[in-house]
Formats: structure tokens, sequence, C-alpha cells
């Protein structure tokens, strides 16, 4: 009889996991003996496990990671320069609460993207803010947020996410603006967040790439001495993925 002004009551209150596992008890015979602290304890452990997956949603959709990547799904037979003692650091996301950076750098192909986002979604999975860019989209975020007089408050925002991930870097030239700006965010997250970044040049090119040797020295000061490298090695990943060819089959 009062069945329904109480489900209206839970959902007033945002507990729509509790209000589900109500409804599942009343539908349980099984349930309906437990004594009252049991079922309690369960809808309320139900309302935590669908808060919680109702953050790591939120999460995952604001991280806007390009790929949807696992750890427990990363291949560590194929060789590519995945040792056990580099990786373990990594994977072990320790670094993202002592605010260390991660640099990853290999051939086209090797993965570094998937790690990445596969980082990123761990990361997600224990609360952490995440926020992903290829370089050349980052690039245009600024222009963007310069057109709209909006350049502070972006950079407010990137300095405040837990793992910033930059994909792609060195693939294509920078302005000096560019190289500015990105000294000013690496800048503002040096030993206050964490760095993840994956390029196609080994690190010792870094340097030479971004041209300007005063500001590569202050960006790779930022970026390098306080983070852990996985250098990736051997030939794209998908070339390993061939197709048949089609047979036409006789009549």
């Amino acid at each position: 009889m009062l069945q329904n002004p109480l489900f209206d009551q839970l959902h007033v209150l945002r507990l729509r996991g509790m209000a589900a596992a109500l409804e599942h008890q009343l539908a349980s015979p099984d349930a309906a003996a437990l004594p009252f602290e049991d079922r309690l304890a369960l809808l309320l452990q139900h309302e935590a496990h669908d808060r919680k997956t109702q953050r790591l949603g939120q999460r995952l959709r604001w991280a806007k990671l390009a790929q949807g990547a696992c750890l427990e799904d990363l291949d560590t037979r194929t060789p590519r320069g995945l040792q056990k003692t580099a990786l373990t650091p990594i994977t072990s996301l320790a670094w993202i609460t002592e605010h260390l950076n991660v640099l990853i750098a290999g051939p086209t192909g090797v993965g570094k993207s998937w790690i990445a986002c596969a980082i990123g979604h761990a990361a997600c999975r224990i609360d952490h803010t995440v926020r992903f860019y290829r370089l050349p989209r980052l690039v245009d975020e600024l222009t963007r947020a310069t057109a709209m007089n909006n350049r502070s408050s972006f950079f407010r925002s990137l300095a405040k996410v837990d793992l910033l991930i930059l994909d792609d870097f060195g693939l294509t030239p920078l302005t000096d603006q560019t190289r500015r700006d990105l000294l000013e965010i690496l800048d503002d997250r040096y030993d206050k967040k964490s760095t993840l970044i994956t390029s196609q040049l080994p690190v010792e090119q870094w340097h030479d790439y971004l041209g300007d040797p005063t500001l590569a020295d202050a960006i790779l000061d930022r970026l390098v001495h306080n983070a852990y490298r996985l250098n990736l090695t051997g030939e794209s990943m998908r070339k390993r993925k061939t197709t048949k060819p089609l047979t036409a089959s006789s009549n």
C-alpha cells in the first residue's frame, strides 16, 4: 500500500540504486525472509555500487579517451619492448598520486595510444580525473579559447586534471605561441598533477623538435626529469591484422 509513495520518495532523493534493489527484494521471497538489517545493508550496497558506476561513466565521458582500452586486455606477448620491470610501476598508477609523469615513445602502430587510453581508463576507475587530447586537437582548443577570450579559464581547467594525456606529440611543427602555451600548461601542472605523453619521436629528439632552445629547456625540465619512460619497439601491430580474401562459392 505504501510502496508507490516509498518508491517516489526514493527517486526524489535520487536513491535510484536503492529503489531498484528494493524492487528486486519485494519480488524475491528469499529476500523477504532476511532480517531488516541485512535487507537495509543490501539496499545501501546497491546504492553505493550504482553511484560508483555513474561516477565512472561521467569521468569516462569527460576524459574523451580515443579508444575503449583496458589494462586487463594489454597484450604482453607481442614483442614490442613491454618489459615487466618498466611496465609495472606505470600500470600500478601510484605515480599519479605522486604527481609524476609518463613518457611513451615508439614507432607508429605499436600501441602507444592504446596503452595511454588503458591507463586513462584505469585512472578513472580509481576516481582520478582524466583528459585526453591529441596534440593537434589541443592546439585547436587553444586557438578556440583565444578567439573566445577564454584562455585563462581553459588553462585553469587543464591545471586541475589529475592526469592529462597528450597523444601524438611530435607529429606536426609547433608555432612559437603553441610552445609557450605548452610551457604554461606544464608549468601549472609541475609537481602538482601528472601528464602522460605519447610520441613517435624518441625522448632524446624532443629538444630538437621543440625548436627554440630556451623554451625547449623549460618544457623538458618540467616534463622529463620526474617521469617514467616506456620505449616501445617492433613493427606496427596493425600489419598483423590481415583479412582473408573472399572466395566465390561454386554452384
